[in-house]
């Protein structure tokens, strides 16, 4: 029958179902006419054109009535109590209507004289077969727009879960950037008076990072290959203040380069690392990130020398957005977490589902 979205599939599978539907249920009625009464092809075929013809009528004159009233829309209690006497009232209009077919018939063409009211108050079977017809189509369509609110209730339902994720999604995004500019301009800021030249480099090193921050934004995901060219130039950055008190190594398998990650996720680790353990220290220390396959996961871990302090990581903006995006983002199969290793190691560890396509 009729609803989706456009009018003329809407029209074209309405008029489809109602044709192919009574030209099969009127077949029955014409091959009774022809081999009972002895129509004979003519009169059989138009006593057939017009059993379809009188079934289109009152179905459709229904089906215009139930939209102008917006049925469709009512609950199943409110439906049942339209839909019971619309049936009753179709099928005393269907043997109205067949009967005074059949009076003139018999009275015109068959040369009998009828009486017309005796004609008119023909109940059986007319009656109970309007009742049995009218009934199966007003629940077989009622029963398909029901079908179809449900899957275009779902639909939008799942839709707007979409939108509201990305939305999330987009907002945790945006605060990660801003994070990661404040920490790195605050680094620059200390080199302007102490070293000019130096806070030159650090601004072009910080422009080049922020030019690729902004053509991947677009992108949730990065290849941990790209990722590492960014976590290097940060360190690049760092070091122009720390100096060889700060020091990075990377372990990575090759075979995970081109798998895609959460855009500047290790790189927040990284910032972290630095910020709470590198620059607590005197001495510095030796940042190490480590990238491999564990189980059925891309694991990304990273090592540096400090303490970890509860009340800074419970409170860390950068450490609990990047915790709620693998969330959001991986359906809460990704995992994260932060523990001392020692009382002067801290790790931070992501771990991914490993997917070979990565489509998330």
């Amino acid at each position: 029958m009729n609803v989706p979205q456009n009018k003329k599939n809407q029209l074209s599978l309405y008029w489809k179902c109602q044709i192919s539907g009574w030209s099969l249920v009127s077949i029955y009625w014409a091959y009774v006419v022809f081999t009972r009464d002895h129509y004979g092809y003519f009169l059989t075929f138009l006593n057939y054109i017009l059993d379809i013809l009188i079934g289109i009528i009152l179905t459709h004159g229904y089906r215009f009535i139930a939209l102008k009233l917006k049925w469709n829309s009512l609950s199943l209690p409110q439906l049942f109590r339209k839909i019971l006497p619309s049936i009753i009232l179709l099928a005393l209009l269907y043997m109205l209507i067949v009967n005074i077919k059949w009076y003139f018939f018999w009275q015109f063409i068959g040369g009998k004289e009828i009486d017309l009211w005796n004609s008119l108050i023909y109940w059986d079977p007319v009656l109970l077969t309007g009742l049995r017809l009218m009934s199966i189509w007003i629940l077989a369509y009622h029963l398909y727009h029901y079908y179809q609110n449900k899957i275009e209730t779902t639909r939008q339902n799942a839709e707007l879960l979409v939108i509201a994720k990305q939305a999330q999604l987009d907002n945790l995004s945006a605060q990660l950037n801003p994070h990661f500019l404040f920490n790195s301009l605050n680094s620059i800021k200390s080199l302007v008076i102490e070293n000019p030249e130096t806070a030159r480099r650090a601004i072009d090193l910080l422009s080049d990072l922020l030019r690729s921050s902004l053509y991947e934004k677009d992108k949730d995901l990065i290849t941990i290959k790209d990722e590492l060219a960014l976590v290097k130039d940060y360190i690049e950055l760092e070091k122009l203040r720390f100096e060889e008190r700060l020091q990075l190594e990377v372990t990575v398998d090759k075979s995970l380069e081109t798998f895609k990650i959460p855009t500047l996720s290790i790189q927040l680790l990284v910032e972290n690392a630095i910020k709470h353990g590198i620059d607590s220290k005197i001495e510095g220390g030796i940042v190490s990130i480590t990238i491999k396959k564990e189980g059925g996961f891309v694991s990304m871990q990273v090592l540096n020398p400090g303490r970890l302090s509860l009340n800074k990581t419970s409170k860390g903006l950068g450490l609990k957005n990047l915790h709620e995006r693998l969330k959001i983002q991986y359906n809460s199969k990704a995992s994260f977490k932060l523990v001392a290793l020692n009382k002067d190691i801290v790790e931070a560890k992501i771990l991914i589902p490993f997917t070979a396509n990565e489509n998330i």
